[in-house]
């Protein structure tokens, strides 16, 4: 399968040439495709899917194609990319469109999240960046390679009374949900975590 994927990725990258560099590397059990480290496509079982977007709606709603479906922790996962079938392999300048559309979008919502601020999370409030701010964490980028252990901690190090709430509040804001949806078995696990830590202080 690894060499239907790689002819593929080739194939892609020839077709997509126009639009830069086109990079690939393993994710999911498959392969990304990227311009300038922005990734607009994925190979995977030697299929190639774009990144569904508002401008290649159209075509989504006329052929109907599969999501891609990934398996992370050993659940199914449905991407938002879309597979590209023979019928536009065969219409090349069709699919040019699609693909620059995919990457335009990709780059859109890059530019978007370096702009994202803290407060701007789910769960963040103003006084609550602030207060990440004095912990040394300024930026979302910093918050997300911490992890909300660490930053709880710091936090911790400001305002002796933190509770486990506002852990909870930092793993929503991470993975992009509200507090109150987080899993059950996610929020245990982060309260016998904060029990086992005030224990050996």
């Amino acid at each position: 399968m690894k060499i239907i994927s790689y002819k593929r990725i080739y194939q892609s990258q020839e077709y997509f040439s126009v639009l830069g560099k086109v990079k690939s590397r393993a994710l999911f059990g498959g392969y990304s495709l990227a311009v300038d480290n922005t990734v607009f496509a994925m190979v995977a079982e030697g299929e190639l899917y774009l990144r569904a977007c508002e401008k290649n709606a159209n075509y989504q709603a006329q052929h109907s194609p599969p999501l891609l479906t990934v398996r992370k922790r050993g659940h199914a996962q449905q991407l938002n990319y879309f597979r590209v079938d023979e019928w536009l392999w065969s219409n090349r300048a069709e699919l040019l469109l699609l693909g620059q559309f995919a990457l335009e979008d990709a780059q859109s919502e890059k530019r978007r999240r370096r702009h994202l601020r803290l407060k701007d999370l789910p769960n963040l409030s103003f006084h609550m960046e602030l207060l990440l701010h004095e912990a040394g964490i300024k930026d979302v980028r910093t918050l997300r390679q911490m992890g909300s252990k660490t930053a709880w901690m710091r936090l911790r190090q400001l305002r002796k009374q933190l509770s486990v709430n506002v852990l909870y509040s930092l793993e929503g804001a991470i993975i992009g949900v509200h507090a109150a949806a987080l899993p059950a078995k996610t929020r245990q696990e982060l309260e016998t975590w904060v029990q086992n830590y005030t224990q050996k202080r």
